[in-house]
């Protein structure tokens, strides 16, 4: 019963995962002219669908790895790799996000990181590299003692659901600010709620979604990795999904 609870939770959250990377192309495409690599607006229109997709959908999906209760027995060496692997995809489709903004803000000569939005969201990128790096060299790699891994562990823990919880308020100010920015001058403005506002908005409710379900599923006890000796004890987890 345990184990179905929890497949049923992580299939609600690839569905949210995946709307809200659809509803993120849908509203840049539909609404925002669609997408270009060429320093324009409409290279500026991957910005937004690529720091969904990195920062909040597989960066959720890279902290839930050791939440399957497949990673509980056998080596932990192949859950380690998957964990940094989708954590590397996820911040290498971040840094092609922030090149799309940069560029497309230097070519048409548009200031950087003023706004409180760019703050956080460049706080968010620099702390995920931290993370990242921190994790590869201490968790990873073979020289860490174990003392210093466990010292570690509750920090890299700690800073992990941090990032994420950065990277939903990111994605929630930029949403908020690129809808000032677009219909502040337009037929209908922001404060009329227009259906491009409908929308954008339904995106950023359905990324909050997302990220308290991988919080969730992050501090529910009995979907956490049980530590060595222990694991006889939450067995039956593994058994009821086989």
């Amino acid at each position: 019963m345990a184990a179905g609870w929890f497949y049923l939770t992580c299939l609600a959250l690839g569905s949210l995962g995946s709307l809200c990377i659809f509803f993120t192309i849908y509203w840049m495409q539909y609404w925002r002219g669609g997408f270009a690599w060429d320093s324009s607006i409409f290279m500026f229109n991957w910005h937004p669908v690529l720091m969904v997709a990195g920062m909040v959908v597989l960066y959720g999906a890279a902290s839930l790895v050791y939440r399957l209760p497949q990673s509980w027995v056998g080596p932990k060496l192949p859950w380690k790799l998957l964990h940094a692997a989708l954590h590397l995809m996820a911040f290498i489709l971040t840094v092609l996000g922030l090149v799309a903004v940069f560029n497309f803000h230097n070519h048409g000569h548009i200031s950087n990181l003023y706004s409180l939005h760019s703050w956080l969201g460049i706080t968010t990128v620099f702390l995920f590299s931290c993370q990242w790096f921190l994790g590869f060299a201490i968790f990873l790699l073979p020289w860490a003692s174990l003392w210093l891994r466990c010292l570690l562990k509750p920090i890299h823990v700690f800073f992990g659901a941090s990032i994420l919880s950065l990277a939903i308020a990111s994605v929630i100010s930029g949403i908020n600010e690129k809808l000032f920015f677009s219909l502040k001058n337009a037929t209908k403005p922001y404060s009329s709620l227009p259906s491009e506002a409908v929308f954008a908005n339904s995106t950023g409710m359905l990324v909050v979604a997302f990220g308290l379900l991988v919080l969730y599923i992050l501090l529910a006890s009995s979907w956490k990795r049980p530590e060595p000796g222990i694991l006889t004890d939450r067995q039956p987890l593994l058994h009821d999904g086989e």
